[in-house]
């Protein structure tokens, strides 16, 4: 199944770090994205590189990524954004910006915020 009308973004910086992660795997692995609300609420992400393929999955290519979601999790990432940032100097890592997940706070440079 196609994820087209998923809508999960990928920054261009989250999308260079991918891509240079994923290297020379990029012809047989994907970016598996999965998302669970746990029983108080909050949500819990994972994300990593996956060569399986199961029932049920979500296919797409993103910022010429290809990602896979599982069906439980796709409602849950619908209209997330990937983002890779440096929250203090030399500490990077991805984030998962959210509007679905209940403690998502819009970027402050975000049009609205």
């Amino acid at each position: 199944m196609r994820m087209a009308d998923t809508m999960i973004y990928i920054s261009a910086r989250a999308a260079r770090r991918i891509q240079r992660q994923l290297g020379a795997d990029a012809a047989d692995a994907a970016l598996r994205i999965a998302a669970q609300r746990r029983e108080n609420g909050d949500f819990h992400y994972a994300m990593g590189f996956d060569r399986a393929r199961r029932d049920g999955d979500c296919r797409d290519t993103v910022a010429r990524i290809p990602v896979v979601v599982d069906a439980q999790s796709l409602p849950l990432v619908r209209g997330m954004t990937v983002d890779f940032v440096e929250l203090a100097p030399g500490e990077e890592r991805f984030i998962f910006l959210n509007p679905n997940d209940p403690a998502y706070v819009p970027p402050a440079d975000a049009p609205g915020a």
